[in-house]
């Protein structure tokens, strides 16, 4: 489904600021997989989330989805088959038209144009009900103006918006990061119960430990643009924060040995 081979991407090479963000990442998700990413900052959890989506293409490496290579793909085209969740509420919506319309957008987004209304009476009987899976009374709104629902209500309709195209690969980008703790709890379990009901291939970064753990069925820890621990089945399900930041000291402390070691 999505498979990165040797990718690495530099910032501001041979300057002073020079900034290796990925080095030779090779990544593999099958149909269906739920991934989660947590590392520290800089780690380079977004610039993986960017490559793969394509708004920064890297230095050396392929990136493959469905077997095709995307690597000079631009972002736009890929768009048609990824969905993608940002951490601010305001964005991948636009505040401005009613949620019946952001939808009617989303909707279109893989379908080629054509010249017939908007929003029928059968889609919007679609949207509704996609809506009240939310359970948030949103279906009841399909009017309102995206710009006036509270940040867990856009980030739920973003989430949605996303998803019911039935994208090739889920990506959501600390999608609860933003919201209070009520809110993130609920985005988080609408997050679940969506990518289960899609059977959505996901890949999902996060700051939040617990959750990394709660979801998905394999989670992958990111250190200085590396992939330096990947972990699924039963051995993630039985694991616990300490597990990560220990195996985290673990790694850290094993690299800081060899490069000394290098440096004679």
């Amino acid at each position: 489904m999505l498979n990165l081979k040797d990718v690495s991407i530099t910032f501001n090479e041979e300057t002073p600021d020079e900034k290796r963000a990925l080095q030779s990442v090779d990544l593999e998700l099958k149909k269906g997989e739920f991934v989660t990413v947590i590392g520290s900052n800089g780690a380079g959890k977004s610039t993986l989330m960017n490559v793969v989506s394509g708004s920064l293409i890297p230095d050396v490496g392929e990136v493959m989805i469905d077997d095709k290579h995307v690597v000079h793909l631009p972002e736009y085209k890929r768009a048609s088959f990824i969905g993608r969740v940002f951490q601010d509420p305001m964005a991948g919506t636009a505040p401005s038209m009613t949620i019946e319309e952001n939808l009617a957008m989303a909707y279109s987004r893989d379908k080629k144009r054509k010249l017939i209304p908007g929003v029928t009476k059968k889609r919007r009987e679609m949207y509704r009900e996609y809506l009240e899976s939310l359970n948030l009374g949103l279906e009841d709104r399909l009017n309102a103006r995206v710009g006036l629902l509270s940040g867990g209500e856009r980030q739920a309709l973003s989430l949605l918006m996303a998803t019911f195209t039935e994208p090739h690969i889920l990506m959501l980008d600390e999608h609860t990061a933003a919201l209070d703790p009520s809110r993130a709890e609920l985005i988080t379990e609408i997050t679940a119960d969506v990518v289960k009901k899609f059977e959505l291939t996901t890949l999902m970064v996060t700051h939040n430990m617990q959750q990394a753990l709660d979801l998905g069925d394999r989670l992958i820890m990111m250190d200085k643009g590396q992939i330096i621990f990947d972990v699924s089945g039963e051995e993630k399900q039985e694991l616990t924060i300490k597990n990560l930041l220990d195996e985290f000291h673990r790694i850290r402390g094993k690299q800081i040995e060899s490069d000394r070691a290098v440096l004679g």
